[in-house]
């Protein structure tokens, strides 16, 4: 079973496909993108204008960047949960591998600063006229849960206040009307955003990919 199809999955989800080069936004010109938000082939190669590829190669070419993302991410010695894991190899994947060297994220993983982490991945969501990308917003989101699953609530080092009401939560009358009145004043849409984030494990559904399968044991 391949080891990362969940940053897979987002990854997929967010680039989509493209089978021809596109140029980079901002630029206009380099660097050139193909596939699942490919820009250097396995042998080093930077895409160029013009290239194309199939929905096969594609695939062949995410993978190789999630398995180099994620041997570089493991070379840092940060004690990551596998699902922190994955949830920095689709963000490494969208902002760049430099991006993420120059951050503060790693000295605030190698503090266990899980807010200041969560906090700092939200911050990639603008262009570059510092405008709200609501595709980058929803990516976001989802690393930062995938990156939280795994994590002890207890080992969070932070005063939030819906956090410290969870821990404390005895369904004691008080407790009870103050619940009833925050979800009575929280938009339907945010309460059944928290709802499905908060009950469901899984929230990204499994992949069955014969490809993917395929690919993968071709390297084992």
């Amino acid at each position: 079973m391949y080891p990362y199809k969940t940053a897979l999955n987002i990854i997929k989800t967010f680039e989509g496909f493209n089978e021809k080069a596109y140029s980079d936004p901002e630029s206009g010109g380099e660097p050139y993108t193909i596939g699942h938000g490919t820009q250097f082939y396995p042998d080093g190669t930077a895409v160029k204008q013009g290239h194309m590829c199939t929905k096969k190669k594609a695939l062949e070419y995410v993978l190789k960047d999630i398995n180099l993302i994620a041997h570089e991410i493991k070379a840092l010695n940060l004690g990551l949960y596998p699902s922190a894991l994955e949830a920095l190899i689709s963000f490494v994947h969208s902002i760049g591998w430099e991006a993420f060297l120059y951050s503060e994220i790693i000295d605030q993983l190698d503090r266990n600063d899980y807010k200041a982490v969560t906090e700092s991945i939200n911050q990639w969501v603008f262009d570059k006229d510092h405008q709200v990308i609501g595709g980058l917003l929803d990516r976001r989101r989802q690393e930062v849960r995938l990156f939280l699953q795994d994590i002890e609530i207890n080992a969070w080092p932070s005063d939030m206040v819906l956090l410290k009401a969870f821990r404390n939560y005895s369904a004691a009358p008080h407790q009870v009307r103050a619940i009833r009145e925050l979800e009575s004043a929280v938009s339907p849409y945010v309460l059944s955003e928290f709802a499905n984030a908060f009950c469901v494990t899984d929230t990204i559904a499994e992949m069955e990919d014969e490809e993917l399968r395929d690919i993968f044991s071709s390297w084992s």
